[in-house]
């Protein structure tokens, strides 16, 4: 069996995120590291690999400087590493991204592509979707827990009331929750073995892209800070609790 996982390099969420004047993200001069939600992707692709048999590929787009999440993917255990690098994908939107990530699955035949969610810096979460739609595959997706039968995979799908069953067969594009697993830990043989694997490295020319593939169609217009939470309510009266309890909750919907 053959994965492919995507990986993205972001900014460490432990930082502050800084925008540029025309509200890209800053990346230059800051440290980058694996998505913490594409951890839960590779954790997923390894655990069936080991289960099943197979080889993972991590697949990655952004500058030069992002093979360092490739990297941490291999460290965890990925065998191979690709990174679609090019100039001119600076300030990709989402639409973008999914069609070079698409190109460069096409170069190979894969049994199953996986990804996190969304994404810690852009937290669009439509690219998995869009890159099935793109590659004219089933998505399964927020996957909680999978499973792998003969030729098709099953998933618990995470909802807002809980959770529904799918069934669908490969290939597909699978999308995981932090829920669906804890990450290993790149051992120290897999953190030698990650600084020296050879990642390759893929321009436009090489996904047969030009710049009208690539075209930005959506951009950021505005940003602001989310308004800080509100102080919660304390109830003293035990009497009204009750009923000022079913009041918030009917308010929120959940009743």
């Amino acid at each position: 069996m053959k994965i492919a996982v995507f990986v993205k390099s972001v900014p460490n969420p432990a930082s502050r995120p800084e925008l540029s004047e025309d509200l890209r993200l800053k990346r230059q001069g800051r440290e980058g590291v694996l998505d913490p939600g594409d951890e839960h992707a590779v954790e997923a692709a390894m655990k069936i690999a080991e289960a099943h048999g197979g080889e993972v590929t991590a697949v990655s787009m952004g500058p030069a400087s992002a093979v360092a999440a490739v990297r941490g993917a291999i460290a965890m255990g990925v065998q191979r590493g690709i990174l679609v690098s090019d100039t001119i994908l600076a300030g990709a939107d989402a639409l973008v991204t999914a069609r070079v990530l698409a190109a460069a699955l096409r170069r190979d035949v894969y049994d199953l592509v996986i990804s996190g969610v969304e994404s810690a810096d852009a937290s669009t979460g439509t690219l998995p979707m869009t890159i099935a739609q793109l590659l004219n595959l089933p998505s399964l997706t927020f996957a909680r827990r999978i499973e792998l039968r003969s030729g098709a995979i099953l998933v618990e799908r995470q909802t807002s009331r809980g959770y529904n069953v799918l069934q669908c067969p490969l290939p597909c594009v699978l999308s995981v929750t932090a829920a669906a697993n804890e990450p290993r830990y790149p051992s120290f043989k897999g953190v030698v073995r990650a600084k020296q694997a050879r990642v390759s490295t893929l321009s436009l020319a090489d996904l047969s892209l030009g710049p009208s593939d690539v075209a930005r169609t959506q951009s950021v217009v505005t940003a602001a800070d989310v308004a800080p939470k509100a102080a919660g309510e304390i109830v003293e009266d035990a009497g009204a609790a009750p009923a000022r309890i079913v009041a918030v909750l009917e308010k929120a919907g959940v009743l």
